[in-house]
């Protein structure tokens, strides 16, 4: 499979995910334990689903826009149980130093149609992270500065919400580079914004000064609809019918380590390592394996790649059809 069709078929669900929920998610603040749902917020003016173009699976979403460097952390977590949640799906979008986005052309965001800057996705680590690198995001009239974000779960569950930061820090970023954010200081407040006036004690992300890009570090904790664990995932019911792909062990590992999975059938396996910019770094075919479950070992040594995070893929062909499922491992 080359790299364009590992995209669609990770990304896999199209503008779906993208739809608002019910009025009952989008006020949902209820409590389980020490983590509280992150409020959901409208994925507008400018969404796009990001797994219909190639180029978002990345962690470097600035592309040529010019801006305080900025990188995002966010750690997802479930709210049955306040623990991480690995292997999800996180959409990240905001606007560029000028206020405008990406994708669209408007009468107030005019030229930008097509364009691609300041937007990605990756999936969530063996702790629940993911990170980008970005700019510090201006503003526009009638927004405060903010990030939008989607983490998705599953076909029918992705939790849409947005971010800010703590004014005082925000401004002083716009005012000591007042070179690059021409407009000035941010002139609302969280109350007054039309997004975050509802509440947004749980929508604040850190700023921590970063010595060796001259930017920030920005992190924020997201708790969602679910239970963490070691090996969630999102694994659709045509799958389930069909195979199981479980979480590598030990995860995060040094040299060596396991990929576990079961299938139903008698299928031909293919087992494919991808970096989190979808470039293929192995792969395997396992012809005509039997019914029951099955474990592939991976020798990071003798194929000779770095530490960092992987994505895995399986394709099970079989009687019914063919059928993947991915998920994320860590080498040390």
């Amino acid at each position: 499979m080359d790299k364009r069709e590992f995209i669609k078929k990770i990304g896999l669900f199209g503008v779906t995910s993208m739809l608002p929920f019910s009025e009952g998610f989008a006020n949902n603040l209820l409590k389980s334990s020490s983590c509280v749902l992150i409020p959901t917020e409208t994925a507008g003016p400018f969404p796009l689903d990001l797994t219909e173009n190639t180029t978002f699976l990345r962690q470097n979403i600035k592309e040529n826009k010019t801006g305080v460097p900025l990188n995002v952390k966010l750690k997802i977590i479930g709210n049955a149980n306040c623990l991480a949640m690995p292997n999800l799906r996180v959409n990240i979008w905001h606007c560029d130093k000028d206020g405008l986005y990406s994708g669209y052309s408007t009468s107030n965001n005019q030229g930008q149609a097509g364009l691609t800057y300041l937007r990605g996705y990756q999936f969530t680590d063996s702790n629940g992270e993911v990170e980008f690198q970005t700019i510090f995001p201006g503003w526009y009239t009638g927004r405060i500065c903010h990030i939008h974000f989607q983490v998705y779960v599953s076909s029918n569950y992705a939790a849409v919400s947005q971010l800010s930061f703590d004014i005082a820090t925000k401004n002083a970023i716009y005012s000591s580079n007042a070179g690059l954010y021409t407009k000035g200081v941010d002139p609302l407040s969280l109350s007054s914004d039309n997004i975050f006036s509802d509440g947004y004690q749980y929508q604040i992300a850190s700023l921590t000064p970063n010595s060796t890009t001259g930017g920030y570090d920005a992190y924020l904790e997201v708790t969602i609809q679910g239970t963490g664990s070691s090996t969630v995932g999102n694994i659709e019911k045509e799958n389930a019918k069909n195979f199981n792909l479980g979480q590598n062990f030990p995860n995060p590992f040094v040299d060596t380590t396991k990929i576990p999975y079961s299938i139903k059938y008698i299928s031909d396996v293919k087992l494919t390592l991808y970096t989190l910019n979808a470039d293929k770094v192995h792969e395997v075919i396992l012809e005509n394996q039997s019914i029951g479950e099955h474990v592939y070992e991976v020798d990071f040594d003798s194929i000779g790649i770095p530490n960092s995070n992987y994505l895995y893929q399986i394709e099970v062909k079989n009687k019914n059809g063919i059928y993947r499922d991915c998920k994320m491992m860590t080498k040390l």
